[in-house]
C-alpha cells in the first residue's frame, strides 16, 4: 500500500491541481453560485430550454449513443489497437478501459444515493420543492432527488483517464486531458441549460472523475516502461 502512495506523491503539479480543485467546488458552493448561474437561464416558471430538440436529442440522447460507441471501439482498441494505441503498451489500455469506465459509473452510483433534486424541481424555476445545498445531508428538500452529481457529464469527463494512461508530458496525454474535459463540460452545460442539473454538479463530476483516474494511476508500471512522449 506505502508504495502505491508513493507512486503518486512525486507527481506534485497533479496533486496540486486536485487540491485547487476541491477549494474551488467547496466555495462554489458556499457561495451559492448555483442559483444565480441557473437563473441566467431559468424563469420563474421554468428552463425555457427544457425541451430543446438538440440539447434533448443531440446532447443528451444522441451523446449518450455516442459515449457507449466509444467504449465499445476502445474494448476493440485494447485487442487490436491501431494508430496511437500501437505505442500502448497492452496492461495500459487494460488500465484504460477499465478506468473510464469506472469513471461513467461511480458518478451514477453517487447519484442514486442523493437526496438532491434537479434545477426544474426547485421552487425558484417553477418547481415544488425548495433549494437545499446538496451537502445538506441531514435534509431534504422534499423532491425526487437523484440529481447530484451530474452522471451525464461523466461519459465526457471519465476520458481524462487517458491524461494518466500516456506518459506524462506527451502530446497524447494532453489531448485525452483537453478533449475530456471540453466534452464534459459541453455535456454538463446542455444539461444545464435545460435545468437538468446546476453547474456545480458538473463540476464536481469532473473532479470525481480526475482523482478516480490519478488514484488508480498509482496501478500502472511507471512511465519509463510507457511508449515515448510526442
Amino acid at each position: 500500500m506505502s508504495h502505491l502512495f508513493s507512486r503518486l506523491l512525486p507527481r506534485r503539479p497533479v496533486a496540486l491541481a486536485t487540491v485547487l480543485g476541491l477549494l474551488g467546488l467547496l466555495a462554489w458552493d458556499l457561495t451559492g453560485l448555483d442559483l444565480q448561474v441557473a437563473q441566467l437561464v431559468a424563469t420563474p416558471t421554468g428552463f425555457p430550454w427544457r425541451d430543446h430538440e438538440f440539447l434533448t436529442h443531440v446532447m443528451h440522447d444522441g451523446a449518450r449513443k455516442l459515449a457507449g460507441l466509444m467504449v465499445a471501439a476502445l474494448v476493440v482498441a485494447v485487442v487490436y489497437p491501431l494508430g496511437s494505441f500501437r505505442a500502448l503498451p497492452r496492461e495500459r489500455r487494460l488500465w484504460l478501459l477499465a478506468v473510464v469506465i469506472g469513471g461513467m459509473v461511480l458518478p451514477a452510483a453517487l447519484k442514486r444515493l442523493s437526496a438532491t433534486s434537479c434545477p426544474w424541481d426547485v421552487h425558484e424555476f417553477g418547481g415544488a420543492v425548495a433549494w437545499v445545498s446538496h451537502w445538506q445531508w441531514t435534509r431534504a428538500d422534499g423532491g425526487p432527488g437523484h440529481c447530484f452529481p451530474a452522471g451525464h457529464a461523466s461519459a465526457g469527463f471519465a476520458w481524462i483517464a487517458g491524461f494518466f494512461a500516456w506518459p506524462a508530458g506527451s502530446v497524447m496525454a494532453r489531448r485525452w486531458l483537453w478533449g475530456a474535459l471540453f466534452a464534459g463540460l459541453a455535456l454538463g452545460l446542455a444539461q444545464q441549460l435545460r435545468g437538468a442539473h446546476f453547474m456545480s454538479h458538473t463540476l464536481w463530476t469532473a473532479w470525481i472523475c480526475w482523482t478516480w483516474a490519478w488514484g488508480l494511476s498509482a496501478l500502472l508500471p511507471s512511465d519509463r516502461h510507457a511508449p515515448a512522449a510526442g
